[in-house]
């Protein structure tokens, strides 16, 4: 079953100490010290429990909803959240701390509100009541419910809808930037594909000029880097169909924003939406097609560096795998946990397509190339597609259910049918695109029939 994208607690938040734009210090705080001082500078320790707790569940999803939707970061700042009530929640540096609040706080800072059906941290906008009003949470309009008897998720679902509900205990851990640290482009698999594609098909139902890409799959194709290309234009980012830094935090920017996700009307995130094709870390003892993957990529850089070994290409991600993997990370200075975290598959990726752009032309000799470095799907072109095409069109003289298939260097939909073919042949996941656990297979049949022509 595939993974879901669900919020995590962050252990610290940055708070800039000032309005937005202005030139004021940010501090760096535990995220329940945060809500500590929130808690004390917003409310009064003298209230009933039940409105205290109902307050410290609406300052820690307010705090939760501008990290999780990077509502500053994504527009350019280099904090999550402000200390003015203008603008967010007060923050007092360095004040006193109330004590019956913080041993509220210590319960429950890594609990938080939803709505129900969505998985996103509920924008649980709110005013004193007093001086100010707003359609949120009154702060002093909580103490008379708490007094009538009401329980915190009464008195929040008095003001935020009877359809609101609280997550407890959500897992508490560093937070990093969602950039994945490079470009994605066209032929890179992975989440952050998928979470492209996914903020774009939302996107384009507010700008229908952006196409809408068919499969959210976590493969970036060519109807992603047409998508991505049109978003650009529209938004007057560099048009290149990748995605760096700025365009993805454009994206998250209007993703957010069609969205609501920062409003009280907001329009959530379905636990569909939020799913993720792809394990965000391998280790030991997992196995499938992503632990084939990483062993490919692992021996075809082992085979010709002699200072790593050779890991088995069975899918299983046992001892021998993870000490290729370690001895890669010691050669490539990254910490060697024997786990696959993002910094390391980045890596490997480099390491792969340097290592294939380093051979020399005609390395192969008869035999197939290595794969590529890059997916190859329906709408791509090239010499790689040729090879594909070629490889294809020899096994379908030995496998008539493989369609006969033109070399032309185009993927169409032919090739993209021959591929899906091959793929049931021979049990692997059927997309229709080739990566490198396909393209191993197709290059091995393709070899094996060369050799005994």
């Amino acid at each position: 079953m595939p993974e879901v994208d669900f919020p995590v607690i962050p252990e610290s938040i940055v708070v800039h100490l000032g309005a937005p734009d202005s030139n004021a210090r940010n501090v760096t705080v535990s995220f329940s010290d945060y809500i500590k001082n929130v808690a004390s500078s917003e409310i009064y320790p003298t209230w009933p429990e039940n409105a205290i707790r109902a307050n410290v569940y609406a300052i820690i999803s307010y705090a939760l909803n501008r990290v999780y939707t990077e509502y500053y970061r994504s527009r350019g700042y280099n904090f999550d959240i402000t200390n003015t009530t203008r603008y967010d929640q007060a923050f007092v540096e360095n004040r006193e701390i109330y004590e019956n609040v913080s041993d509220i706080v210590d319960e429950i800072f890594n609990n938080y509100v939803v709505r129900q059906g969505s998985v996103a941290p509920y924008f649980t906008q709110f005013c004193n009541g007093t001086t100010s009003t707003c359609n949120g949470l009154s702060q002093w309009g909580t103490v008379s419910l708490a007094e009538s008897g009401l329980d915190p998720l009464q008195i929040l679902r008095n003001y935020y809808g009877e359809d609101i509900d609280i997550v407890t205990n959500a897992p508490v851990q560093n937070i990093e930037e969602s950039y994945p640290g490079v470009p994605v482009r066209i032929g890179d698999t992975g989440n952050s594909v998928k979470t492209i594609q996914t903020e774009l098909n939302r996107i384009s139902r507010n700008y229908p000029a952006i196409p809408k890409i068919a499969e959210e799959n976590g493969i970036f194709g060519v109807d992603t880097q047409n998508a991505v290309r049109e978003f650009q234009r529209i938004f007057n980012l560099s048009v290149t169909g990748e995605v760096d830094k700025s365009t993805w935090y454009r994206i998250k920017q209007y993703y957010a924003g069609v969205k609501s996700l920062s409003d009280l009307v907001s329009e959530g995130i379905t636990i569909e939406e939020a799913q993720l094709p792809f394990t965000r870390q391998l280790s030991e003892g997992m196995q499938g097609p992503q632990i084939q993957i990483l062993q490919y990529y692992l021996n075809v850089i082992a085979y010709f560096n002699p200072n790593l070994n050779l890991s088995p290409l069975n899918g299983i991600y046992g001892p021998q795998t993870t000490t290729a993997v370690r001895e890669f990370q010691a050669l490539n200075g990254l910490p060697q946990t024997g786990i696959v975290n993002n910094a390391t598959w980045i890596r490997l990726r480099d390491v792969y397509s340097q290592t294939v752009a380093s051979l020399p032309e005609g390395y192969s000799g008869d035999r197939a190339k290595l794969y590529p470095g890059y997916f190859l799907t329906e709408g791509t072109s090239g010499q790689d597609v040729r090879d594909l095409q070629t490889y294809l069109s020899l096994i379908g003289r030995y496998y008539p259910e493989i369609p006969e298939l033109p070399v032309t260097g185009y993927f169409g939909s032919q090739t993209a049918d021959a591929v899906r073919t091959f793929q049931s042949l021979f049990g692997l996941p059927v997309n229709g695109a080739v990566g490198p656990v396909t393209w191993y297979n197709i290059a091995n049949q393709y070899d094996f029939l060369i050799e005994t022509q």
